[in-house]
């Protein structure tokens, strides 16, 4: 044999090979017992455990179609990537009751996952938004999140919704270089505690071109994240993308290196918000930019709140103890639904250093006076035009 076709023939088993190994097994749960209409728990957890023991990648299918599912813990590491794509739409049981942990579908400690599909995780929430209501508040946040991510590292979240979460829609903790893209959330203006994404501990974050409507911050963004970056993403009726809150434990990770870029934000409450608790613990929330944002109906446009104390569990003679600078709001237009459009209310101890308001324009809809901004221990930096004034 020639010494050109042995070099052929080597190159095409190492083809052969590599093309092998990438090559994911596909786990299909209806293989595995499931069937539209039923509980798929089992075939679920039994599907997982064999893709992620097998060495090349795991597919794990969840094909079209209504299922329900019980809490599911679906944990790594796995010997390759797993790819779960959710072509149905997965049904959490009704009642809070029926669950001890905080999470309906947890995946953990994964390398290289794909979550995909078009289908929807559907957590049937509004017996635990009626509790919240009737001012069990306690209770409520005992209650289970659609999905976490916990400790997962270089995957991607796409073509997937959340609906109705009884709490969080989606808790990111520990995870690095996490992509939810084509992501969408969809829960009424009146679900209590429902974030769209919380994001605590992580770094490398990205959340592009994405939909979350819900009654909560659509994204909030805890302490010890880092390299966040939320692009193209529309956000509604709940209370605006929440930078915070620091300052209620001690010894909290700072937060830094956040951008928002390319948003719209409607009918919420609040628009672009940094908050840090009054009195209590030190922290630092630095490098933060808002960018090109459109305001539709809001009530608080722009507003840092160094004096954020919900349910009064705080004491607001005290200054806050976080110190907030290199902040920018940048490109901020659209309507404000009250009067103060710009907010900035700094700690008296420790006042907010660097911040910059660059081209805002923002009107005020309703008849109550005029539009007005209002800056408290703190002296931003003008840039442009800032409409309307006051700072």
């Amino acid at each position: 044999m020639g010494s050109k076709a042995h070099v052929c023939i080597v190159y095409l088993l190492l083809l052969f090979a590599f093309t092998s190994e990438a090559l994911p097994n596909t786990f299909d749960v209806t293989k595995y017992g499931a069937k539209a209409g039923s509980d798929i728990t089992k075939a679920l957890l039994s599907a997982w455990k064999e893709g992620c023991a097998a060495a090349s990648p795991g597919k794990v299918v969840v094909p079209k179609g209504k299922y329900f599912l019980g809490v599911v813990d679906l944990i790594g590491p796995c010997k390759g990537a797993m790819h779960l794509p959710v072509e149905g739409t997965l049904v959490a049981p009704a009642k809070a009751s029926q669950h001890s942990k905080n999470s309906w579908v947890t995946l953990r400690y994964l390398d290289r996952l794909t979550v995909s599909g078009g289908g929807a995780f559907d957590g049937q929430g509004e017996i635990a938004w009626e509790r919240a209501h009737c001012g069990d508040r306690f209770a409520v946040s005992k209650l289970y999140q659609n999905l976490r991510f916990d400790f997962v590292t270089n995957s991607i979240v796409e073509d997937v919704t959340s609906i109705d979460s009884k709490q969080f829609h989606i808790n990111v903790l520990g995870s690095k270089n996490l992509t939810f893209q084509r992501f969408s959330v969809k829960a009424p203006g009146h679900s209590l505690n429902t974030d769209g994404i919380h994001i605590g501990r992580s770094e490398g974050i990205n959340i592009i071109n994405s939909n979350i409507v819900t009654g909560d911050d659509c994204i909030s963004i805890g302490q010890g994240s880092k390299q966040v970056r939320i692009t193209n993403v529309r956000c509604g009726h709940g209370h605006g993308i929440s930078v915070g809150s620091l300052g209620k434990y001690e010894k909290e990770e700072p937060v830094s290196r956040i951008y928002v870029k390319n948003c719209t934000i409607y009918d919420t409450d609040n628009g672009v918000r940094i908050k840090t608790w009054p009195a209590l613990y030190g922290g630092i929330e630095s490098n933060i930019h808002f960018e090109d944002i459109v305001m539709q109906n809001v009530s608080n446009p722009i507003i840092i709140d160094q004096m954020y104390c919900p349910w009064n569990l705080c004491n607001r003679k005290k200054p806050s103890k976080v110190q907030i600078s290199d902040v920018s709001f940048k490109n901020i237009q659209g309507s404000s639904r009250t009067p103060t459009a710009v907010q900035i209310t700094c700690s008296s101890s420790i006042p907010c250093n660097y911040i910059v308001l660059s081209n805002v324009n923002l009107k005020y809809t309703g008849s109550k006076g005029s539009a007005k901004s209002v800056c408290t221990n703190v002296k931003p930096r003008i840039i442009g035009k800032l409409i309307p004034g006051g700072c």
